[in-house]
Formats: C-alpha cells, sequence, structure tokens
C-alpha cells in the first residue's frame, strides 16, 4: 500500500505555520480584529500551495498541460531564445487562485536546466515574457523529440522553485516545481505538434492534453 500523501505543497509549509501560528497568538490575545484577518490569510495561503493528485491520458505519446491556468498565447513563432528554430509555443497564465504545482509535459530526460534573473512585470504580458526571471528546461525524449518549458516569473510571483536537475529521466505529469504566487508557464514544442487547446481555453497540470507531436 502507498503511504498517505499530505496534498500540500512541501514549499508552503513555512507560510502556512508563520501565518496559522500568526493567528493563533493573535486569537490568544483576544485581538479579533487582527486574528480574523491572520485566519483568513492562512487559509488562503494552504489554499494556494495545494497539491492535489491528478489523473493522465491514458495515450503515450500526448503532451499534458505542465500547469493550471488559462492557455494565453497558442501559435508557431520562431524562437531564437531558447529552441532555436520556428516552434509551436503554447503559454499559460496562473492566476493567484489556481494551483501553483508545474508538472512535466511530456516524458523525457533533462538536458539542461538554466535560471537567468530578470525583472518582474506583469506575467501575462509580451513584456513580462521577454524581461522577467525564468528558469527553462530543455527535454529530449527516445524518439528523438526535443522541446522547452520555462516557468516565468511575475509581478507577484517572486520565486520560482525548480526539482529538476541536468539528467534526469522524467515522467508525463511528474511534479517538478512551482512558483509562488502566481506567474506563467511557456512550452516550445516542434513545429509539427498538432495542438488541441485554444488561446483563452482552461487547462489542468497533468490531466488536460494540449496535443500531440503530429507527422515529422
Amino acid at each position: 500500500m502507498k503511504a498517505p500523501r499530505i496534498p500540500i505543497a512541501r514549499e508552503g509549509y513555512p507560510f502556512i505555520l508563520f501565518a496559522g501560528f500568526s493567528a493563533l497568538v493573535l486569537a490568544m490575545l483576544e485581538i479579533a480584529y487582527a486574528a480574523i484577518p491572520a485566519l483568513v490569510i492562512t487559509g488562503f495561503v494552504l489554499w494556494f500551495f495545494r497539491d492535489p493528485e491528478r489523473v493522465g491520458p491514458t495515450r503515450a505519446d500526448a503532451f499534458v498541460s505542465p500547469a493550471d491556468g488559462k492557455v494565453i498565447v497558442a501559435e508557431k513563432i520562431i524562437d531564437d531564445r531558447f529552441m532555436h528554430c520556428e516552434v509551436m509555443k503554447i503559454s499559460i497564465f496562473m492566476n493567484v487562485f489556481n494551483v501553483h504545482v508545474n508538472r512535466f509535459p511530456y516524458v523525457g530526460v533533462v538536458k539542461e536546466v538554466a535560471l537567468k534573473p530578470g525583472k518582474f512585470y506583469s506575467a501575462d504580458t509580451n513584456k513580462g515574457a521577454l524581461h522577467n526571471e525564468y528558469c527553462a528546461i530543455t527535454v529530449a525524449s527516445e524518439n528523438n523529440i526535443e522541446y522547452c518549458v520555462v516557468q516565468v516569473a511575475g509581478l507577484i510571483a517572486r520565486r520560482i522553485v525548480c526539482w529538476a536537475e541536468k539528467g534526469d529521466a522524467l515522467t508525463t505529469g511528474q511534479r517538478y516545481g512551482l512558483i509562488r504566487f502566481g506567474s506563467r508557464v511557456d512550452l516550445y514544442l516542434p513545429s509539427h505538434f498538432t495542438p488541441s487547446v485554444n488561446k483563452g481555453d482552461k487547462v489542468r497540470a497533468g490531466e488536460t492534453i494540449l496535443g500531440y507531436p503530429g507527422p515529422v
């Protein structure tokens, strides 16, 4: 039998404990006007760091969403930053109410992990996509598919957490990190990728199918 798992990202424990302890102290001091807001904040932080289980697709060639949120870009572009070729780019914006644990979109081996400091503009803008702090993971699969998944910091999000390291072999839907307090994840996929989502669609990490590689 598998050991039971608490559905909260471990990176959230210090924030949850601090907020909960503050609410408890204020309540014990009978400072109701401060204790009640502190309790509400504790509930929000607990909700923010939730990490529910997800059921992935049965098709082995399906790419799944790396994040919960809204698709804000789904188009072919010429990428001169990560893949240096024509790619299908899919961007997902996460607001503060979305689950923020990121999941690996497709089985493969990590070729490179690059964390670059930057600005903290609003993540759902072109300016933010170009200039914000990011962590880019380049991945190669056994069937010669190469892609890049990029965690982008935002106006409120000031901390990118990435557990993946070069050489890691990860499976589709496996957790690999999170971004604290809202941001975006960009996917740079092969140009022959066939998307099954459109701009404006809502997606769920590890469950929603973004599309398939298509013919090479």
